[in-house]
């Protein structure tokens, strides 16, 4: 594994035994520290091959392990070990940042009759179950990071409760530098691909179910 830069170790703080307590506590950030904050927006491109459904499908928010739900931006730079950058932070904890990004892209990809999230009181015949796994910034065996997002997904008959199918999708985008607005586009452009895959196996999976007439 290669070490990491003086540079790239400088913009990381090491969250020791904060990762004890929840990590968007306010202690972890020294009181004179400005907090810089991101968000993500992808640019889902819709694939004319994309099947038109005529059901409907909810999204769950994403699960997560405590650690990982949180606005702190993570980073990997040793197995087993995570850290946080220090003065930056997401608008949102990762799993509502994920699950909001996926209910525009679904939305506007025109190709459901519905999509509505989890509790808004909407019926619909098929729903998304999510584990977020991974959603941090990977320095393993490099000097510049890459967005790596590790999501699972279960496709749910809301009908009768049945799995459908299941998935996990895991996706490496590198970025072209160690500062945030680089890294912040590399989470772009990792979410794009991974919603991208995402919206297109739920229609598959869902609509070859549909049609079977289970």
């Amino acid at each position: 594994m290669s070490s990491l830069s003086s540079r790239a170790r400088l913009r990381i703080a090491m969250l020791g035994v904060a990762l004890a307590a929840p990590l968007a506590g306010c202690g972890i950030l020294p009181k004179q520290e400005t907090l810089s904050v991101f968000r993500p927006e992808p640019a889902v491109t819709i694939d004319p091959s994309w099947a038109q459904v005529g059901w409907s499908l909810q999204i769950s928010r994403p699960h997560v392990d405590a650690a990982y739900d949180s606005a702190r931006i993570l980073v990997r730079s040793r197995p087993g070990e995570l850290e946080v950058y220090k003065g930056v932070a997401w608008t949102q904890p990762a799993p509502d940042l994920v699950l909001d990004s996926l209910l525009r892209a679904f939305a506007d990809s025109g190709r459901f009759a519905g999509v509505a999230r989890r509790g808004e009181g909407v019926k619909a015949e098929y729903e998304l179950l999510l584990d977020l796994r991974r959603f941090e910034a990977d320095y393993i065996d490099r000097d510049a990071p890459s967005a790596r997002i590790t999501l699972g997904a279960r496709l749910i008959h809301n009908v009768d409760n049945r799995i459908v199918a299941s998935r996990v999708f895991d996706v490496a985008s590198p970025a072209d530098g160690i500062d945030m607005p680089p890294i912040h586009r590399a989470f772009e452009r990792g979410l794009e691909d991974t919603t991208t895959q995402l919206i297109g196996w739920a229609l598959e999976q869902g609509q070859r179910d549909a049609r079977s007439g289970h």
